[in-house]
């Protein structure tokens, strides 16, 4: 057996739980998921590579990749079998420092790199390894926030629907800049650059399933800014912002969006909250381009830094970062509401991604 779409004795997938191993976590884990239930149980842990902090899975070649979130970034691959995580080589610098988030596009693997404002792009070899060196496209600009927004800080990097381009989410900016891949080279050069609301400090962003409405959700103010995206020409448009709300009193604790997932179904989003530690639901009954706020529950934990959508859609997971914990829940098919059905527990948890 191997792969990534190898199942346990009971039928179950795998999923794959990046942590920081500087606040106590034990690397990536490798967890089998119950069909019936959700419920994780982990399997092993790999602890090569420092602080992986986000995780992406090419399951065709069975190989995970992560980010190592350290002053000197760095990327590991790993290669999945049914008995956990072997390492593809020594870990490759990305030629920044503290990448956050990363993506397959192109035949290459990228990163978003926070502390040095940039975007990376490394070619990958035929077994899935990663080599360098690194390609880099620093980004330019600030924003109002002297303490978050001195200089510009990626924070994500995702491709479209259709393949063609690669987007840069900077919350340092509050941009998100389109890029195209270079045809000899796979480096990224940017098309178009679309500016948002200066000091919402944008975050991380999602598509709808249709391709053609993107949700950003913004960290230093909590919302949720809705765009048009045209596929054809790489433009992405504001259409507007709607609040990200939370328990408790206005103001008595302060909002950090960090997550956000659209359902499979295109019929809800929702959104992580740290400090309020709540889980907020979006319907979009009125369209994709009208999400209306319709709950808010706990994430189970405390700091919730990555959300995931199971590929049922039937339940999402909460990677609990300052608590320690994944938490699961089902999403009532009616309301897309979530309800907590058990966690487990995971040192400074911070992605979850499923095999």
């Amino acid at each position: 057996m191997g792969g990534a779409h190898s199942t346990d004795q009971s039928g179950g997938h795998r999923a794959y739980i990046g942590s920081f191993t500087s606040g106590g976590g034990r690397g990536v884990t490798t967890a089998a998921v119950d069909p019936s239930t959700g419920a994780l149980t982990p399997l092993s842990c790999a602890d090569s590579l420092a602080d992986p902090s986000y995780l992406t899975l090419d399951r065709s070649a069975g190989v995970l990749y992560a980010v190592s979130e350290a002053e000197r970034g760095a990327v590991g691959a790993f290669r999945a079998t049914a008995d956990g995580l072997t390492p593809l080589g020594a870990p490759v610098p990305v030629g920044g420092s503290g990448p956050t988030h990363l993506c397959l596009a192109g035949g290459r693997l990228h990163t978003a790199n926070y502390g040095s404002g940039s975007v990376s792009s490394l070619p990958l070899a035929a077994d899935g390894s990663v080599s360098g060196p690194a390609s880099v496209l620093t980004h330019q600009g600030s924003g109002p926030d002297s303490d978050r927004q001195e200089a510009p800080h990626a924070h994500q990097v995702l491709p479209d629907p259709t393949g063609r381009w690669v987007l840069g989410v900077d919350l340092g900016s509050d941009a998100v800049r389109v890029c195209v891949p270079a045809p000899a080279t796979g480096a990224l050069r940017v098309h178009a650059r679309t500016a948002l609301r200066a000091g919402t400090g944008p975050r991380h962003l999602a598509f709808h399933p249709a391709g053609e409405v993107v949700y950003v959700l913004h960290e230093l103010e909590p919302q949720l800014t809705v765009c048009r995206w045209n596929g054809a020409s790489g433009r992405l448009e504001p259409v507007r912002e709607v609040p990200v709300a939370s328990q408790g009193a206005p103001g008595a604790v302060r909002a950090y969006p960090s997550a956000i997932a659209v359902s499979p179904d295109g019929r809800f989003v929702w959104a992580a909250v740290r400090g309020a530690d709540t889980l907020v639901t979006f319907s979009l009954a009125g369209g994709p381009e009208q999400p209306r706020l319709t709950g808010t529950a706990g994430c189970g934990g405390r700091w919730p830094r990555d959300l995931a959508v199971d590929p049922s859609g039937r339940r999402l997971y909460a990677a609990n970062e300052h608590s320690g914990d994944v938490t699961w829940f089902e999403v009532d098919p009616r309301t897309g509401d979530p309800r907590r059905a058990g966690s487990v527990a995971v040192p400074a948890a911070s992605c979850v991604v499923f095999g």
